[in-house]
């Protein structure tokens, strides 16, 4: 197999993992939700309601597909197109596990490894700002223009303190390839005191980055407690307002992609991307393919955990007033951030790496 094929193989490959992540996660959401209110959930649509999201997507495609008369058309469309499509791209920069050995050729899980992967992810989600404003602007109505501008503007401030988080992990490893930063966390002695076999991740050492950069994701992707752009109670469904049909459908699932390729981006940073205890002894014993198998298993066990924390949070903590969400943001998390990378600094100076 030549490394062309490989790479359409995996490229499509990561569009259904992530399509059918995201669809399963509005199943899970359900029933995270049900759990904690001591409810069902959902179990009519096939066993344990499983089926559910098919229904949903059904139900997306058939729905009359209805465009307001003074929309802009072409934007209207744009809109949501647009936010889907960055939110799937990002997801080629992620090393989704070690290697596997196909036909004497070892192939890396990742379909794009750049030397500023980092940067790419970064650019990329502030590029998907654009969707959700243009979405809110052609709609030429008053409460989706406004959940647009929430929108926007509370992802510009949350940015400024996830990129501040994220350059504290850049002067650890010296890289801003994701490829590097994983393999960082693969041995090394944990607080220069006793080495584990895959266990040496950046957690340990940047747990106040890890907290800013999480909550950060959490007001990115609009979730709770910071769904201030799409509130019910105020703005109806905020910028989406006006969308119906799959062009809603892509917003929302836009959305679960974003928590999980958000969750990916997290593991990569903080919990040592695909390693796992013992990666090693299993790559010289077991050979390179278990380990490679076992390092997605891995990466992807990481990433689920990340995601029902995520739902869990929705349904346990109540939504922020915009005043403190902008306070949270401009005040709290960007100074932390700021202090974070000061003594980054001064300990890399004075212990090195």
């Amino acid at each position: 197999m030549d490394l062309l094929t490989f790479k359409l193989i995996l490229v499509f490959a990561l569009f259904l993992l992530s399509l059918t992540i995201a669809a399963y996660s509005t199943w899970a959401e359900r029933k995270v939700a049900a759990i904690m209110q001591d409810r069902i959930g959902p179990n009519r649509s096939g066993p344990f309601g499983l089926l559910q999201p098919l229904a949903d997507g059904g139900k997306f495609f058939f729905k009359e597909d209805f465009t307001p008369q003074n929309a802009e058309k072409f934007l209207f469309i744009l809109g949501p197109s647009l936010v889907m499509f960055i939110s799937l791209i990002t997801g080629a920069v992620i090393p989704w596990g070690k290697t596997l050995n196909l036909g004497g050729v070892s192939y890396d899980l990742q379909v794009a490894n750049i030397d500023v992967g980092v940067l790419f992810i970064i650019g990329m989600a502030s590029i998907g700002v654009y969707g959700i404003m243009i979405g809110g602007w052609a709609s030429n109505n008053k409460y989706s223009l406004l959940g647009a501008i929430r929108a926007s503007s509370q992802m510009i401030s949350y940015e400024l303190a996830m990129g501040l988080a994220l350059l504290s992990i850049i002067m650890m490893t010296g890289s801003l390839d994701l490829k590097v930063i994983t393999e960082t966390q693969t041995t090394g002695k944990i607080w220069g005191l006793f080495e584990l076999d895959g266990m040496n991740w950046n957690i340990l050492y940047q747990p106040l980055a890890f907290l800013i950069f999480f909550v950060a994701a959490l007001a990115e992707t609009n979730r709770h407690p910071f769904d201030l752009p799409e509130c019910e109670s105020e703005l109806v469904t905020g910028y989406s307002t006006e969308y119906s049909s799959m062009k809603l459908g892509l917003y929302m699932f836009g959305e679960y992609v974003n928590m999980f390729i958000s969750n990916a981006f997290m593991v990569v940073l903080f919990f040592g991307g695909y390693n796992y205890p013992g990666i090693e002894w299993v790559t010289q014993n077991w050979g390179e393919n278990a380990a490679g198998i076992l390092s997605i298993v891995a990466f992807l066990t990481k990433t689920i955990i990340g995601i029902v924390v995520f739902m869990w949070i929705r349904w346990t903590l109540p939504r922020f007033r915009y005043d403190q969400l902008m306070h949270l943001g401009w005040k709290t998390l960007i100074p932390l951030a700021l202090v974070n990378l000061m003594i980054t600094g001064a300990v890399i100076l004075a212990f090195g790496n």
